[in-house]
């Protein structure tokens, strides 16, 4: 049976909220925020979640390859990786997470071949957790049961981008003039790709860099709930791109057409 068969969502979601449980703690805690060598933040509640994430991926998979955002950042990253492996970020968002803002996300991607096949997205700070399943997306909000999710067709004269915090502007004026939405929301992290899959936005621009394992897990979700994301040029994303140091182009994600 290979990894693409195996309905692992609902695991994966299960390891992203035992994290969460480690990092909520922290959160507005005047927890001392590190410099990593690319400048970005780094705090304990990173390194605390990911060693929990790896260490049930190998409880469960054993001998599966991960590649983690704080793990590559102080190692760097693998030359070549196998057909199956795990992208992980066990928090994306670190500065909205440092400023106390409730958009950070633990996410946790199976990627086959060059495309993710199953994963899981929380929000600690909402107890929000989406997460892939028999061919589907699912939502679940702490103590309560999983739904269903779908992303929704584009709404005529409504429809909302959600963007950076510290995008300008300018470039608002023209992403909205691009891509003729209505009206924007400002927010961090991989919930995005998760608020356009359970149908409440439309579009997320990115014109800008990430890595795979900042929108692996959310790519996964949001695929799963019928949206899509594309290149710039309309073109796939593709995963595991070793020679490129994991890092991806533009990209733009939506709902259904």
């Amino acid at each position: 049976m290979t990894f693409a068969k195996r309905d692992i969502g609902a695991l994966l979601a299960d390891i992203c909220e035992e994290a969460a449980e480690l990092i909520l703690p922290l959160w507005m805690s005047g927890l001392k925020v590190h410099t990593k060598s690319d400048n970005s933040p780094v705090t304990e509640a990173d390194r605390r979640a990911e060693l929990l994430i790896l260490e049930r991926l190998e409880t469960h998979f054993p001998g599966m390859h991960v590649i983690s955002e704080e793990d590559a950042s102080e190692f760097g990253t693998p030359d070549a990786v196998g057909r199956h492996f795990f992208l992980v970020d066990p928090v994306d968002g670190t500065k909205a997470f440092v400023r106390g803002d409730p958009n950070f996300t633990v996410n946790i991607a199976l990627i086959e071949g060059d495309q993710p096949v199953a994963g899981a997205v929380n929000a600690p700070a909402t107890g929000e957790t989406w997460f892939t399943a028999g061919g589907g997306a699912m939502k679940r909000t702490k103590g309560g049961a999983a739904q269903v999710i779908q992303a929704r067709n584009w709404p005529d004269k409504a429809a909302i981008a959600l963007v950076s915090h510290t995008m300008s502007e300018e470039t608002l004026k023209a992403l909205q003039d691009r891509y003729e939405f209505h009206d924007r929301q400002a927010m961090d992290s991989s919930i995005k790709f998760c608020r356009i899959a359970e149908g409440v936005a439309d579009i997320y621009p990115r014109h800008g860099p990430t890595m795979e394992w900042d929108i692996a897990a959310g790519h996964a979700v949001l695929v799963a709930a019928g949206g899509r994301i594309e290149g710039e040029d309309g073109s796939r994303i593709v995963y595991g791109k070793a020679d490129k140091g994991f890092r991806n182009g533009w990209f733009v994600a939506r709902g259904r057409a």
